[in-house]
């Protein structure tokens, strides 16, 4: 069985690793060749080098969108995975009603961004309109309404991944723990955090990862208002590329310089925290 199966696997791997390339590393490989062009359709680009990346920098609307970006991402990570994990311990001490009380709070995961945008706005707005303002009155209700919004909509989401690793950990262990006379912060910190490490590296990398890429619920809360300070990087690629004739290679270029930052912090991120993984 074993030899019937490495002698087809790579017929039967060949769909999947089309599909691949089609969908993922032909237009990957075309975004990095189109970074150096100036284009407006893919097929009337004329080189420019580097000047696409450096007309990144000159305009410091991208930096404000980075800045903002690695904010809200910082305050959601700790935020969401904080709440989550709390509602994972509440929820796996055997509480009457907790099936329903983790489908309710997972629900929101199921909402489209740019409804759940619209839905917070308006809910949002419903409380600032008593202060005569509005959530685009001021960038600071625009950030933390962005992360209530982000914490609502992933909290359930990261808990039901929580809620696996708690009950994952050995019944042994932490009867060990009791009897060698472990308090519930001892219980905490030496046998249940180290025992969830794999779930904290998945829950860190989705959080961390879904902040970056941001998109929809910024469109749909803000819109990056008011001028442009609650603007994120994928909402800045966006009106880049397309709000702004003559610069699809300047867009093209910051969606490049996107996805290697996105891909350096996460790789980093799963390096430091599996390394954990190991010490447990």
């Amino acid at each position: 069985m074993q030899k019937s199966i490495q002698k087809y696997f790579a017929l039967f791997a060949l769909p999947g690793l089309l599909c691949f390339a089609i969908a993922f590393l032909i237009p990957m490989v075309m975004g990095i060749v189109l970074s150096f062009f100036k284009f407006t359709t893919v097929t009337d680009g004329v080189f420019v080098g580097w000047d696409n990346y450096r007309k990144i920098f000159i305009n410091a609307d991208f930096i404000s969108a980075l800045w903002f970006t690695i904010k809200f991402t910082i305050v959601s990570v700790v935020t969401i995975n904080l709440g989550a994990f709390i509602l994972a311990m509440l929820l796996t001490q055997g509480l009457r009603g907790t099936n329903i009380y983790r489908t309710i709070f997972f629900m929101p995961n199921l909402i489209g961004g740019i409804v759940l945008g619209w839905i917070w706005q308006v809910i949002i707005n419903g409380f600032l309109l008593k202060s005569g303002v509005t959530i685009v009155s001021d960038p600071k209700y625009g950030f933390w309404g962005l992360v209530v919004l982000m914490n609502w909509q992933n909290i359930g989401y990261m808990m039901v991944i929580y809620i696996a690793g708690i009950q994952n950990i050995s019944h042994d262990l932490i009867e060990a723990a009791q009897i060698d006379g472990a308090g519930r912060w001892i219980m905490l910190k030496s046998v249940i955090l180290p025992s969830v490490m794999p779930s904290i590296t998945i829950c860190t990398f989705l959080t961390l990862t879904n902040g970056f890429k941001l998109f929809d619920q910024n469109l749909a809360l803000t819109a990056g208002d008011p001028g442009k300070q609650t603007e994120m990087l994928a909402l800045n690629i966006f009106n880049t590329f397309y709000g702004r004739s003559g610069f699809e290679g300047v867009g093209q270029a910051k969606a490049v310089l996107f996805t290697i930052l996105v891909a350096f912090i996460a790789l980093t991120q799963l390096r430091l925290t599996r390394s954990k993984e190991v010490e447990a």
